[in-house]
């Protein structure tokens, strides 16, 4: 397992590297450490790192990586002292954090913490509490991973070459010499035509 803080410190990084280091405060950080983490379970079917994520009035939070950088409530975080903190993870994790980095940290603080509220992992751990209510409650790891499942489709699909790859591997596929008798002259284009909509 990974300690979330060096998972929160290369996402630092990675701002800093991309000029948008005035945008990553505490709450962006807890909100990638929560997509990591459902992505990995989505992927792996186990979590990335051990520490839970609570259902805070905020959105999700890793509660460890949240009191590291408490000191700087809204501000922007410091840049890490460990800049090769890359070397501590395996391949599979690099790619991953990149991929989390690539899609989510784009995203504005607000912007984060608002998907969040929306989506069902949150929700289902704040049942019953009103908005403004504290709450140390967990998110559950099967809603996370349900929820990384849906966004690893939503990420293909934001690809741009997603509807290029589908049509050319549904065309392949069609084009096998046993096709079924009740597929008629024509209705493979319209089928194909009718997904990439």
């Amino acid at each position: 397992m990974v300690d979330p803080k060096n998972i929160a410190k290369y996402f630092i990084l990675r701002a800093y590297q991309d000029g948008r280091e005035n945008q990553m405060t505490n709450m962006k950080v807890q909100k990638l450490l929560y997509y990591t983490q459902c992505l990995h379970l989505a992927l792996y079917e186990e979590p990335l790192f051990a520490e839970e994520i609570q259902a805070w009035r905020y959105g999700p939070v890793c509660p460890p990586a949240y009191h590291y950088y408490s000191n700087f409530e809204a501000q922007q975080l410091p840049i890490p002292q460990e800049q090769n903190i890359v070397n501590e993870f395996t391949e599979e994790i690099r790619e991953l954090l990149e991929e989390v980095w690539q899609y989510f940290g784009e995203y504005h603080t607000y912007d984060l913490s608002y998907k969040t509220h929306l989506e069902f992992p949150w929700k289902k751990a704040r049942a019953g509490l009103s908005s403004q209510e504290s709450s140390t409650n967990p998110l559950s790891l099967e809603d996370m991973r349900a929820l990384g499942e849906e966004k690893l489709v939503e990420i293909e699909k934001d690809h741009p070459h997603y509807n290029e790859i589908l049509s050319h591997v549904l065309k392949e596929g069609m084009k096998e010499k046993s096709k079924p008798k009740y597929i008629q002259e024509g209705e493979v284009n319209e089928w194909l035509n009718s997904l990439l909509d």
